[in-house]
């Protein structure tokens, strides 16, 4: 369901809530955990707070409400939330009148929501993934009626439409394009708390890309949580296409994909519109054995999988290629370990984000028996991360002496002449830089390497 937050309850408090604050100056400050959709949440989070009256602030402890947007996936994100949460029963003794909310993925399961609303009772509400548009509603309850609000169940997997944004400063950008997924992989927890698949409508989507690049975005990020199956009145490499048409300088990015997904039409837009379209592809592996691929319910296999980085690499010979893998999976072998490390070594990604397996109550494998000890998890992802970091290093030489566009991202911390920037394969780079061109793409020449970023100079 689209919902349009202007023809809602959102005005009438928005407006009830600015009454309340008038005058007085209040602030807010919003924490992110999690991934690139959560960063873009967290965005409409600040423009509908920005929209009620509230000054952004990223100071917490001047703060007169606190947002924490969490994330789900990973047993250690949930904890590093709770952490979290828990320095602010101290704030809240410094000012009782704070509010403390939490959305984001961990307001979707029950057993959090519980924990919260019996353990942490400076905690005044929660807000389902996709009930954002009712963080009004929630602010004016606690303050009006000092009610604290702990929803749980009634998220319609809800597609958010004209929600203020406010979008970090910058030249880049996210523009979430779907929301949830219909795999159901036996790991993940993302199909509970964010819904079966939602694509937004692609003129809704175009129109949005337009009004970033005419305000000087130069770095577009198309995000869901597996983009290549949306679905409106385009299939994605269309939406792609046509993102890629619009007029000026810019560099359009997308992520995550399922290989399952990954089409020759896809491929075929990203060939064309090379300079438009980033040679860079995430391409989430999981596991280099079939059998635990089935039991993690992937459905493609080795053979599909490589078929998919030959397809890419052909089309594209300069791609850049990083991935996702879990270690220790129930009943993961030193066989089934020794597959991943063999796709490492066929595939020589430029990247690799690797994990221990950690169950999520709720899904099919929290209850799979065969669970692989910590110390053995330990041992193999300290053998993965030796040959990847190898990798990486031999693939970022490769570039030495190369000429390459580059976006500059902001200064060094160290050094007032040393900016970052980003290849449009996605490599980081530090060059030294006379003057400031934060926000501008510039040519570069890369002149040494480390294994997880570039050093380059500038071509005058």
């Amino acid at each position: 369901m689209i919902v349009d937050i202007k023809q809602t309850e959102y005005p009438h408090y928005v407006d009830a809530v600015r009454t309340l604050i008038a005058g007085k100056n209040m602030k807010a400050h919003v924490m992110t955990f999690g991934c690139q959709q959560n960063e873009a949440d967290s965005e409409k989070a600040r423009g509908i707070l920005s929209d009620m009256g509230y000054i952004i602030s990223n100071d917490y402890n001047e703060c007169d409400i606190i947002l924490v947007n969490t994330c789900a996936i990973r047993a250690h994100a949930e904890m590093k939330a709770l952490s979290m949460l828990g320095n602010f029963r101290a704030v809240k003794r410094k000012n009782p009148d704070l509010i403390v909310g939490v959305f984001g993925c961990m307001a979707a399961e029950n057993g959090i929501v519980e924990k919260l609303k019996k353990d942490f009772h400076y905690v005044s509400f929660t807000i389902e993934p996709n009930m954002i548009h009712t963080l009004p509603e929630n602010v004016y309850k606690i303050m009006h009626d000092n009610k604290r609000s702990f929803v749980f169940g009634k998220d319609e997997g809800n597609i958010i439409e004209y929600a203020p944004v406010m979008r970090s400063k910058g030249s880049k950008a996210w523009v979430s394009i779907m929301y949830g997924c219909n795999n159901f992989c036996s790991y993940c927890i993302v199909p509970y708390v964010r819904g079966r698949e939602r694509s937004r409508d692609s003129k809704t989507v175009l129109a949005e890309c337009r009004e970033l690049v005419v305000s000087g975005i130069k770095e577009i990020t198309l995000l869901g949580q597996n983009v290549n199956s949306y679905k409106s009145d385009k299939t994605f490499a269309q939406l792609l296409e046509s993102i890629a048409n619009i007029e000026g300088e810019f560099i359009v990015r997308f992520m995550t994909s399922h290989p399952k997904d990954v089409s020759s039409e896809l491929i075929d837009v990203m060939k064309k519109y090379e300079g438009k379209i980033a040679p860079y592809f995430h391409l989430p592996l999981q596991s280099g054995s079939d059998r635990i691929l089935s039991l993690m319910n992937r459905t493609y296999n080795r053979e599909r999988y490589l078929s998919v980085v030959s397809k890419l690499r052909e089309a594209i010979p300069d791609i850049c290629l990083s991935t996702d893998v879990i270690i220790g999976f129930p009943t993961e072998t030193e066989e089934d370990f020794l597959g991943t490390m063999d796709i490492l070594e066929k595939v020589r990604f430029d990247m690799v984000y690797s994990f221990n397996y950690s169950p999520r109550e709720g899904t099919r494998a929290a209850v799979m028996e065969g669970a692989v000890p910590d110390e053995v998890k330990d041992v193999r992802m300290k053998k993965l991360l030796l040959l990847q970091d190898k990798i990486s290093y031999e693939k970022n030489a490769e570039y030495i002496g190369k000429k390459v566009r580059v976006l500059v991202e902001s200064l060094s911390k160290k050094d007032d002449k040393v900016y970052t920037a980003r290849t449009d394969s996605n490599k980081l780079v530090h060059i030294k830089l006379e003057e400031n061109k934060i926000g501008e793409f510039i040519n570069a020449e890369v002149n040494g390497c480390g294994a997880f970023d570039l050093f380059a100079e500038e071509i005058k």
